[in-house]
C-alpha cells in the first residue's frame, strides 16, 4: 500500500530556499506519477507541481513557475520539491499525492494517495 510521508517543511523569510521531500514508505508507488499540493487557510487545495514515473514530463501552476522544481528518486521511492525566491503567499501546508494513471495530472481527485502535509511559512 503506498504510504506518503512528507519532510522538509519550516519557517523561512521571504526570497529564501526550502527543499521538501516525499517518501512513500510502503514502496509500492512505482510506476505511480506524483504531485505536490499546497492550502492555505480558508483557501481549496491547489495544484503546485506533478512528474511522471520516468520523470520524462513535469508540470508546475504558473505562480511557481522558475521557482520550484520537482524531480523524483524512483530508486529511493521519493520525490522532492526545490522551492527558491520564496514569497508570503506561497505560505500553505504541502501535502504530496501519487497515483496510478499515466500522463501528468494535475487536478486534485485525479490523485488516489495522499501524504499528512508538511507546514511551510515564509515571512515577509
Amino acid at each position: 500500500q503506498v504510504q506518503l510521508v512528507e519532510s522538509g517543511g519550516g519557517l523561512v523569510q521571504a526570497g529564501g530556499s526550502l527543499r521538501l521531500s516525499c517518501a512513500d514508505s510502503g514502496r509500492t508507488s512505482s510506476g505511480y506519477g506524483m504531485g505536490w499540493f499546497r492550502q492555505a487557510p480558508g483557501k481549496e487545495r491547489e495544484f503546485v507541481a506533478s512528474i511522471t514515473w520516468s520523470g520524462g514530463r513535469t508540470r508546475y501552476a504558473d505562480s511557481v513557475k522558475g521557482r520550484f522544481t520537482i524531480s523524483r528518486e524512483n530508486a529511493k521511492n521519493t520525490v522532492s520539491l526545490q522551492m527558491n525566491n520564496l514569497k508570503p503567499e506561497d505560505t500553505a501546508v504541502y501535502y504530496c499525492a501519487a497515483d496510478p494513471k499515466a500522463g501528468v495530472l494535475i487536478a486534485p481527485m485525479s490523485f488516489t494517495y495522499w501524504g499528512q502535509g508538511t507546514q511551510v511559512t515564509v515571512s515577509s
